[in-house]
């Protein structure tokens, strides 16, 4: 596992280091946001552990252009800021946990731990696939940047087919993401809304394909350029 450390305090990063190579952990440790950009685009990363105040820029700039590009690496955001409301709308911008510095070196072990246990795709906010993107948050759906008006069903159904891309879907996971216990579920209703997603994306111009694997579900593809 190798992880990004995000500090403009050398003193912390060196800390920092020692404590996730003690662990076994590959580290990396920068300390502005431009060196965040460059060690990310250079590098694949398991987790990075980032700081909001960098002194070239809010750590949440980083945070949001990682969502932006569809990378769901989890970030653990490890701060001074102590102000509620804007620890609350870091998570809402993407971040997968915040910590208040200081913090306990156990602790962030173990957080570090738990996010890296994740099932990759499970929790990003905003998921991508070939031209089309869907910010969870906001359920908001985009097609070559262009908004895409889907309802609340075929969202959900997008979303499963997303976050299991290239795999198989169950119909029965589908209507389980789709519908609330107390909905009535006809025998087609998963088939009238994939079909309805499929036309829609088609309509769109999106570059993917909505297939039914036989005795398996319906799978979601990147279709060839």
């Amino acid at each position: 596992m190798r992880l990004l450390v995000v500090d403009d305090n050398a003193k912390l990063r060196q800390l920092l280091v020692g404590l996730f190579t003690g662990a076994r952990y590959a580290v990396d440790a920068v300390g502005t946001a431009r060196e965040a950009r460059e060690a990310l685009a250079a590098a694949s990363y398991d987790l990075v552990l980032l700081e909001l105040r960098l002194p070239d820029a809010d750590g949440a700039t980083v945070l949001r252009e990682l969502r932006q590009r569809g990378l769901g690496i989890p970030v653990l955001v490890g701060t001074q800021v102590t102000d509620l409301e804007r620890r609350v709308d870091v998570l809402d911008q993407g971040a997968d946990d915040v910590m208040v510095k200081p913090f306990s070196s156990d602790e962030l072990l173990a957080r570090v731990r738990a996010l890296l246990r994740r099932p990759p795709n499970v929790l990003n906010r905003v998921l991508s696939i070939g031209n089309i993107s869907l910010d969870t948050n906001a359920r908001a759906v985009q097609v070559g940047g262009d908004a895409l008006e889907l309802t609340r069903r075929e969202i959900a159904v997008l979303e499963t087919l997303m976050r299991n891309r290239a795999r198989p879907v169950a119909k029965r996971t589908l209507e389980e993401a789709v519908y609330c216990f107390a909905e009535e579920v006809s025998s087609n209703a998963i088939e009238a809304a994939v079909s309805r997603v499929r036309r829609r994306l088609d309509h769109a111009g999106a570059r993917v394909t909505i297939s039914a694997a036989r005795g398996m579900g319906y799978l979601l593809s990147e279709r060839a350029a």
